[in-house]
């Protein structure tokens, strides 16, 4: 693998770049820096929206699954961001979060909102008609219901569950509706190390 982003700080890059430039100085004095350019290994714009459903997740405090979703409008502007919690007003500390209870009120299905849900319900724009939703994983019957009436045209999703019957309903519901899905690929992962604020993009 190589590294598309090292360890060093922004600032020690464009230091280093300051440097060079002094090099490359006319001979009046002024530091003409001839050598830089735009960064060739920026992430692609599915790659940041995926990134960003995922980031996204790690708000969750389900201690079994953390999903993220993302919904960005036809001119690639990020319009919704969600992830799978407790409704508003509801103490995610006194609510179940298992769900293997004998008892149906004790299990988290009963309670739970999906981060499909709750991205729908945080657009910030008046309609979601031809947008796209990334998420992180391939939703169920109830989020296909929400997202076909949104008018939502496609989902990418990275994880999927095909032998659930929730999830083949979902599909089943989506091509009689026309809405698009496929799984996301991608061979890069991000590191983010919040403690020095510097983020690694690894490619094989």
């Amino acid at each position: 693998m190589s590294w598309l982003s090292t360890s060093a700080s922004s600032s020690d890059i464009c230091a280093e770049s300051v440097d060079r430039g002094d090099m490359l100085g006319d001979e009046k004095g002024v530091n003409t820096i001839h050598d830089t350019g735009k960064r060739s290994d920026y992430l692609s714009w599915e790659e940041y929206f995926m990134a960003v459903a995922h980031l996204a997740a790690q708000r969750s405090k389900d201690p079994c699954t953390q999903v993220g979703a993302v919904i960005v409008n036809s001119q690639k502007k990020i319009v919704a961001v969600g992830y799978n919690g407790m409704p508003n007003r509801c103490s995610d500390n006194e609510l179940p979060w298992i769900k293997s209870s004998n008892n149906p009120l004790e299990n988290k299905f009963m309670y739970v909102c999906h981060a499909e849900l709750n991205a729908v319900l945080n657009k910030n724009c008046e309609s979601l008609n031809d947008s796209v939703m990334y998420t992180v994983l391939f939703p169920c019957n109830e989020c296909a219901k929400l997202i076909i009436q949104t008018g939502i045209r496609e989902v990418v999703f990275t994880r999927d569950k095909p032998n659930k019957v929730e999830m083949k309903a979902a599909k089943r519901m989506f091509d009689m509706a026309g809405v698009k899905y496929r799984l996301f690929t991608s061979k890069r992962f991000v590191t983010i190390d919040l403690s020095n604020g510097n983020t690694n993009i690894v490619r094989p």
